[in-house]
């Protein structure tokens, strides 16, 4: 068995103006939200084997201040092309993940983390879980899925089982 992770990054700050979208840095509220997502992961168990994360500032920054609540080390990657990726670009990475990973954190954008957390969640999904996401997936939301599968490029549309939805603000 797989488990699946999807962690938006937490809210950007637009103040500066003459940064670019890549080189955005956390809002203060995203710098409250992240460490909460990361310790309602350590407190769930949920402790990533695998770590692919958009090379984005927003998002390196989410995972710095994530990975300071949880135990362990995972090794990390960070890919410049999962920057506003699209749920196929995405699913393409984790399908590539090394299947000794039991437990994968892909930490990237909207509009592709909302479109593939609704691809993977299939007619197992947890109905709380899948009427939150289908609401809204705003930042540092989490999704957590698990796979009956032995390696991750079995992963697809409707595979997966949405066992969590957890928003910043039920933290």
């Amino acid at each position: 068995m797989k488990t699946l992770a999807l962690l938006r990054h937490a809210k950007s700050d637009w103040s500066d103006r003459a940064l670019g979208d890549f080189d955005r840095p956390l809002a203060p509220r995203g710098i409250e939200a992240a460490p909460r997502v990361g310790r309602a992961m350590r407190a769930r168990g949920l402790v990533p084997d695998l770590v692919l994360c958009s090379s984005a500032t927003r998002a390196r920054e989410t995972w710095d201040l994530v990975a300071a609540e949880l135990k362990g080390t995972p090794s990390v990657q960070f890919r410049r092309g999962l920057y506003l990726a699209s749920p196929q670009k995405l699913l393409e990475a984790l399908r590539s993940a090394d299947s000794a990973a039991d437990t994968v954190l892909l930490i990237g954008h909207n509009p592709g983390m909302e479109l593939l957390a609704a691809a993977l969640a299939g007619p197992r999904s947890d109905p709380e879980a899948l009427k939150a996401l289908s609401e809204k997936y705003p930042t540092a939301a989490l999704s957590v899925f698990t796979f009956d599968i032995a390696e991750w490029r079995g992963a697809g549309p409707d595979t997966g089982r949405l066992t969590q939805f957890m928003r910043p603000r039920d933290l």
